[in-house]
Order: structure tokens, then sequence, then C-alpha cells
């Protein structure tokens, strides 16, 4: 049975050095589910424009739904200026003012989030109060689903009070290893480690689970019940790592809600990350064959401590 995933935030154009890629964590994250086989619905906003036009050109080719993707008369298509180091990691420059800020709570949208399964959300969404009550409207609509908030903290587009809101909303976190040190000084953790501080974060908000991604030395998941597994990384050919957590995060995800452990899940959506980081851009369709052909082949293994 096919499950319901819905994203809402946000849709833009990732303006990389060779040239545009349709982005946004969201829909990078429901493309994926979709190409694992489940429904993705994206609640998202773009310009009528002509960059907005392209996007949903774009959204057609990839197979995705048109049904929640809202189009805004007076404010523009999302953007992001990405300039890639010599590791391949990005950094961001966001615009401001633009059509993802200000998505409606439409009646379809509702009604889709009543559906689902799983609803994820991000920070990036929440920098406006427009599209931060939204957010709040859908999750509280979809009583039923699994909420999992992959947190992509970007400069400038958080503060700690949309940060604890979000936590107190969530089962499921996903933070990378950075951002897991950022909010330990923004909520005033104690531990040290990796592994105490996302156990710290599920006593404190009543998280479900927490998900880590270790950039190239894999991921780590915890439970509230104390369970633990560690997946190293992957040695492989970077290409660039755009898209590749959002990628990750959508394998687990697939993985759960389809009644895989916890480590399967782990297991499944790192060897995602790993093979979209293998590729440029965050939209390069890999099958399920292919990431379990990948699961299978030997490969050199990196590790850290946790």
């Amino acid at each position: 049975m096919r499950q319901l995933v819905t994203a809402i935030g946000e849709l833009l154009w990732d303006l990389l050095p060779e040239g545009k890629v349709l982005g946004g964590a969201p829909t990078n994250f429901i493309f994926r589910i979709n190409s694992f086989g489940d429904m993705g619905q994206l609640i998202t906003r773009i310009g009528e424009d002509d960059l907005g036009e392209e996007a949903l050109n774009c959204i057609r080719e990839l197979g995705l739904s048109e049904q929640n993707i809202q189009v805004d008369p007076h404010y523009p298509t999302g953007t992001v200026q990405v300039d890639l180091n010599a590791q391949g990691i990005p950094d961001y420059t966001i615009h401001t003012e633009v059509a993802y800020d200000h998505i409606d709570p439409t009646f379809s949208a509702l009604a889709i989030a009543r559906h689902s399964d799983c609803i994820c959300f991000g920070t990036l969404v929440q920098r406006t109060p427009k599209s931060r009550e939204t957010l709040r409207q859908v999750l509280k609509a979809g009583t039923g689903a699994l909420r999992f908030y992959d947190i992509n903290l970007r400069k400038d587009c958080y503060t700690p009070e949309i940060i604890k809101e979000s936590l107190n909303l969530t089962h499921i976190l996903k933070i990378n290893d950075e951002e897991l040190v950022t909010l330990k000084e923004l909520l005033k953790l104690k531990p040290d480690s990796l592994k105490e501080l996302a156990g710290e974060l599920i006593q404190d908000y009543q998280l479900q689970t927490v998900l880590v991604t270790l950039g190239e030395n894999g991921a780590f998941v915890l439970s509230n019940t104390g369970e633990f597994h560690y997946d190293p990384g992957y040695r492989i050919q970077l290409a660039d790592t755009v898209g590749s957590g959002d990628a990750c995060s959508a394998g687990f995800i697939h993985r759960l809600i389809n009644g895989h452990s916890l480590k399967e899940a782990l297991q499944f959506g790192n060897a995602t990350g790993a093979l979209v980081a293998s590729t440029q851009g965050g939209t390069q369709f890999i099958s399920k064959e292919a990431i379990e052909a990948f699961r299978l082949e030997k490969h050199e293994r990196l590790s850290t401590k946790v």
C-alpha cells in the first residue's frame, strides 16, 4: 500500500556555478519519496513569472503533482545562490520576499494534510509569519500524520523561538552534526557528544526519534526507547552534496512508514544520501534497485565517534 507523504516549504531555483537547478529541501524530498513508489505531495508557492513557469515545467517532467503549488501574482519565484567549496560543500545566499514566504492554507492543502501518513517541514518556510502560520494549520489538520522536522538551518532564517516551537510539534527530528552543535549553543544544551545531545533533545521536547547525518561519516539514529544505530559513511566519488541530506531523509522515511525497522531505515537512507552525493543536483533519478545494488557492493566505509 502506497503511503501519502506531504512536504510544505520552499520550491526554488538553486543557482549553481554550472547553471540553475530546481531545488528546495521539500522539493528534493518529495521527488525522492515519489521515486520510491510512495505518493508525495508538495505544498508550496511560486511566482507568476518566467522562473515560476519553468519550475512548473520541471515539476511535470519530474512526475510530481501540481495540485498544491500555488501561484503568487505579487512575489517572485524563490532563488538561492549556491557556491561550492573545494570539498563540494554548498554555501547558500537565500533571497528574501519571495513566493514561498506567502503560502496560503488552502482547502486543498488542508485536505491533503488530513489524509497524510507523514508531513515533512523545515525551518526556512517559517521565516515569515504568513507561511509559518500556514504550516501550523497544516500540521493541525494532519492529526494522524507522523511529523518529520528536517531542520535545515540556513543563516539569518531562524530564531531560537521558532526552533523550540517546531521541536514541540515534532515526532522525528532530522539534523546534521554541525546543526546539532548550533542547537547546543542556541538551546543551552549540556552534553558534549552528539549522541548525548540527541538524547537531551528527545527528553526536553518529547521526541520519538532523532536522525543525525554526519557528512562523509554516515549517520546515526536514536529513539526515545534508547534504541541506537550507527551506519558509517561510504567512500564515493563526490560530485556535490546538494540534495544528499534530503535524499537520506526520504530514504529513511520511506522505509520507516512502510514497516521497516529503525536500523533498516537508517541504512537505506544513508546509502541513498551517498549515491545522490555522487550526482550533480538534488533531483537526479536513482531507483530503489540501484540503491540496493549499491548497498551490496563492497565499499570503503568511513566512521567517526558519536
